[in-house]
């Protein structure tokens, strides 16, 4: 059984990222650091339940820990997909440039490589949305953490977009690089500026 990231102590996926290995790079990166932020949402969410000042966001709390679960689990899961899609692409590359079967497979193991990144943008946009609920329903004694996981929310929103982006770069497919470079600019345009608000929002609120 091929060995998870996910399964390595702080420590050691730290040395990892900043040794000469392939993997994780900076889509494993920008999955974890999305997960941090997610986490942290979910902490505040748990801090807020029970307490009688916010009884009548019970039932929104739940709701929000239930969903916050799901796309905390599933930002970690892409730590580990992102890490298996650089292998064959890595291998494509190492195709000699006279085999006239490499162009094609390098076009798709690029292609593969997309996916994991684009999967992880998706899911950090509705963690944006969580956050901004989260914000507005949590124990204030919880906001600074609310405020923490939008900056890392939003880092890893433009982390996410730059391992899609080098690899668009490199497509022959023009037309599918041009629209997926187009979806992700718009996504960023959108939920960069919206998790930069709640984390500007938070910060007012604790220096007054």
């Amino acid at each position: 059984m091929p060995e998870k990231l996910t399964d390595l102590s702080v420590s050691a996926f730290t040395e990892r990222l900043a040794g000469r290995t392939a993997v994780p790079g900076g889509g494993g990166a920008a999955a974890l650091t999305g997960a941090q932020g997610v986490a942290l949402i979910l902490m505040a969410g748990q801090f807020t339940l029970g307490k009688k000042k916010y009884a009548e966001y019970e039932d929104d709390i739940r709701g929000m820990l239930s969903e916050g679960g799901w796309l905390y689990h599933e930002l970690l899961s892409l730590v580990d997909a992102d890490a298996a899609a650089f292998e064959p692409l890595s291998k494509a590359y190492a195709i000699p440039r006279e085999d006239p079967t490499r162009e094609a497979v390098l076009e798709q193991a690029t292609k593969d490589a997309i996916e994991a990144p684009s999967k992880m943008l998706s899911i950090l946009c509705d963690a944006v949305d969580l956050t901004e609920e989260m914000a507005d329903r949590c124990s204030v004694l919880m906001i600074s953490d609310v405020g923490c996981g939008a900056d890392l929310l939003s880092a890893a929103l433009k982390a996410a977009a730059k391992n899609i982006f080098i690899n668009t770069k490199t497509l022959k497919d023009r037309a599918f690089a041009e629209e997926t470079d187009a979806h992700v600019d718009a996504l960023l345009a959108e939920f960069v500026p919206r998790a930069d608000a709640v984390a500007r929002k938070v910060e007012e609120k604790i220096r007054g």
